[in-house]
């Protein structure tokens, strides 16, 4: 079981695990993402950013902010960042916790859709969004000149 807390960007179990994943780009690419962040973005309600706690501690993050990015037939969209499991908490089912959390708080929030950037030397990043049902939307982003990136999306369910 984990627990989802909104927390600052600059928090420092998010601090720690951006820096972990940071880590694990360098290893992938050769480099850590350089997408363009303004902490901001990821302040309510323009986004949000949470860590993931199981048995007292921090394993997972994830994020979305707010976007114009046009996919699946609307441009309100928000676009998941940071998304990312702690060694220790792989396998167990965390990211697809994480990921369910993001998008029902950026439905809240006002997303239809939902849009991210991976890339192919992300094999499991890759699994998790498809097999949740995110589909292949036009390139986008920092990397969309990049034969290593990836874009997918997911139309939000309306709620009623």
């Amino acid at each position: 079981m984990m627990s989802i807390h909104r927390v600052g960007y600059g928090h420092h179990d998010a601090m720690r695990l951006i820096a972990e994943v940071q880590a694990e780009y360098v290893v992938r690419y050769g480099g850590p993402d350089e997408t363009p962040l303004d902490p901001l973005m990821f302040e309510p309600p323009s986004g949000s950013f949470f860590v993931g706690y199981a048995e007292g501690e921090a394993l997972a993050t994830g994020a979305w902010r707010r976007t114009t990015v046009e996919a699946l037939g609307t441009t309100r969209t928000a676009e998941i960042k940071r998304m990312y499991v702690a060694p220790t908490g792989r396998g167990r089912g965390l990211a697809r916790l994480m990921l369910a959390h993001l998008e029902a708080d950026a439905l809240a929030h006002g997303a239809e859709a939902m849009v991210l950037e991976t890339g192919t030397r992300q094999p499991e990043a890759i699994a998790l969004y498809t097999s949740s049902g995110y589909v292949d939307v036009p390139a986008f982003g920092h990397y969309k000149d990049e034969p290593v990136s990836r874009c997918y999306g997911k139309r939000l369910p309306m709620t009623t």
